[in-house]
């Protein structure tokens, strides 16, 4: 029988007699597109490549985590939808395969807020399309982002949640009366907070501000060391508090390459050698090349966060919003957080 973790924060942290490293409850990455060239939205995905890239993420440093959907034509949704929720239902990923982020499709299609999903495959927010989506993957849609600006939000949140998918806002230009609406119905977070937005926003109403205030949402953050700067992780964590922060990935398929030009998302990109991934024609991110375990290291660099928060903000707090408690992720490869060095690790033996 597979092992799972306790619920208890205390227990995971503890070591036995080491006092220069402490186990960390896990990491958990609630956004990962694809990894090592395997792309989870496209349209040549098998359910080799999946379980391999899967696999890949795991060794890499991920306790566990939500493959992520980009805006895609439907097509894409009815051959891929299927084929990953019958990957989670395997013994292998069971417990470390939580389930399925839609990013999109019902975003802004406003150029910078958009970021780099396709406006053509954008979609009016639609709670019978996603009911659709819902069918397709079994069930198995943990989080659902969206735009909270968008004519139709308001019943698509509320329907979300009615159906168990946690909702968060982001590709969008929403002020804080439209995310106030939003929470009202349902919404629990924003996505990737600070990021997916025009070069220029107005100086006080705009998103990052509206999203800052808002006591009810929780703020996944990006700390891969490009996607957002040191001062701004520090405002954002010092706003929301570290029993309110998410740390994602949103790794691309490109993470885990080498740097070069690849074609990805529908455009040509550019992976610098020091893992920033863009588009070179709009200078817009096209998402992350950084691993979870990257993006904790990054954090810890910073001096920005302790141990037991570091806890909540890779662990705790991704699985409450999602709805699954700490003991049904399974055990797997300790991750130590090396005091002295400040490093994150993950133990090359299994538990």
């Amino acid at each position: 029988m597979e092992q799972t973790r306790d619920s208890g924060k205390g227990e995971d942290e503890e070591t036995a007699g080491d006092t220069s490293s402490c186990i960390l409850p896990g990491l958990v990455d609630l956004q990962v597109n694809g990894y090592k060239g395997v792309d989870f939205s496209d349209g040549d995905l098998t359910e080799e490549s999946f379980a391999q890239a899967c696999r890949d993420l795991l060794t890499a440093g991920a306790t566990a985590f939500l493959p992520t959907l980009i805006t895609s034509p439907a097509e894409i949704y009815r051959r891929n939808l299927p084929l990953i929720a019958k990957a989670l239902d395997t013994e292998e990923f069971r417990g470390r395969v939580l389930g399925i982020h839609l990013e999109g499709p019902f975003l802004s299609r406003k150029d910078g807020a958009r970021g780099a999903h396709t406006a053509e495959w954008v979609r009016d927010p639609d709670p019978a399309y996603l009911d659709e989506l819902i069918r397709l993957a079994e069930g198995k849609i943990r989080l659902l982002t969206i735009a909270a600006d968008q004519k139709g939000a308001e019943e698509l949140s509320r329907h979300a949640t009615s159906r168990g998918v946690a909702v968060a806002l982001g590709h969008h230009l929403a002020n804080e009366a439209d995310l106030a609406r939003l929470v009202a119905v349902g919404a629990k977070a924003l996505t990737h907070l600070g990021n997916a937005l025009p070069a220029l926003l107005p100086r006080h109403e705009n998103p990052i501000w509206a999203g800052l205030a808002n006591d009810r949402l929780d703020a996944t953050i990006i700390t891969d060391g490009h996607h957002l700067p040191p001062s701004i992780l520090k405002t954002i964590l010092r706003a929301k508090g570290p029993d309110h922060c998410i740390v994602i990935s949103d790794a691309s398929p490109l993470a885990g390459l080498p740097a070069s030009e690849y074609w990805s998302m529908g455009a040509r990109v550019r992976l610098e050698a020091n893992g920033r991934l863009y588009n070179p024609a709009t200078g817009f991110m096209a998402g992350s090349s950084a691993t979870i375990l990257d993006c904790a290291n990054h954090l810890v660099s910073l001096d920005l966060a302790g141990l037991s928060e570091l806890g909540s903000m890779f662990f705790y707090n991704p699985l409450r919003l999602i709805g699954i408690a700490p003991k049904h992720v399974a055990a797997s490869r300790n991750i130590r957080f090396d005091v002295k060095h400040r490093r994150i690790f993950q133990e090359t033996s299994t538990m």
